[in-house]
């Protein structure tokens, strides 16, 4: 990333058993970080200069062609795609995932959802408002509407529940809430959704929880483009 002042990657990666290869303003890398260090994983970051443009180097596209972060590297395994990474690791970890087919219907519906909906559009729309110096007003707007209406969703589905998909922690929850702790670049007060904010609190108050700009390297944020 440009600048003088970025975190330097606090380990070794080759030193651990998972290496994740992410930075800190990565909602979808924030996931699988989060969920290794909730487990309590011998895992590292591996740092993805994203905005000095590494993931479009020929290098970077022989780690992931698709030219996106999180990669997680695992026993000679390199995975990409956050939702695939979470689920690999639920069973590795045997920790968030599913008990019974059920269970697995439902997280894996949670999870088309995130990726379709509520990381799609929030994700666009914190970029627009913290990354770009000069954004359409237009667009905007109505990505902001978008996302909005996927919030609204996931706050009406929390009603009465503690977590999302189970009545504990899996990794439905853990991908939903990947962008949602960047509430302050994204311009929202939780408090709008009391369901959705008493559910991130519960994720919050979990043993080992780091914000994403604690647990991955790469901030401070880069300037505005």
């Amino acid at each position: 990333m440009a600048g003088d002042d970025v975190q330097a990657v606090p380990a070794p990666a080759a030193a651990r058993e998972y290496t994740l290869h992410c930075f800190a303003q990565s909602g979808n890398a924030y996931k699988p970080a989060l969920m290794l260090e909730l487990a309590g994983a011998d895992w590292a970051p591996r740092f993805v200069d994203y905005f000095g443009g590494e993931t479009r180097t020929p290098a970077y596209r022989a780690i992931n062609v698709m030219g996106e972060a999180p990669v997680l590297e695992h026993r000679g395994r390199q995975l990409s795609q956050s939702g695939v990474i979470l689920d690999y690791l639920a069973s590795t970890l045997a920790q968030f995932g599913p008990d019974g087919d059920d269970e697995r219907r439902e997280i894996l519906r949670w999870l088309l959802f995130d990726n379709h909906k509520l990381t799609s559009y929030t994700a666009t729309y914190r970029f627009l408002r913290a990354f770009v110096a000069h954004p359409d007003p237009a667009v905007t707007e109505e990505f902001g509407k978008r996302a909005k209406a996927a919030w609204e969703v996931l706050n009406a589905h929390l009603a009465g529940r503690r977590f999302v998909a189970a009545d504990r922690l899996t990794i439905a929850d853990l991908s939903l809430c990947g962008y949602l702790f960047f509430d302050d670049e994204i311009g929202v007060d939780w408090n709008a959704y009391p369901h959705l904010c008493a559910w991130l609190a519960r994720i919050r108050e979990r043993p080992r929880w780091k914000h994403p700009y604690e647990l991955m390297p790469g901030h401070p944020r880069p300037v505005v483009a």
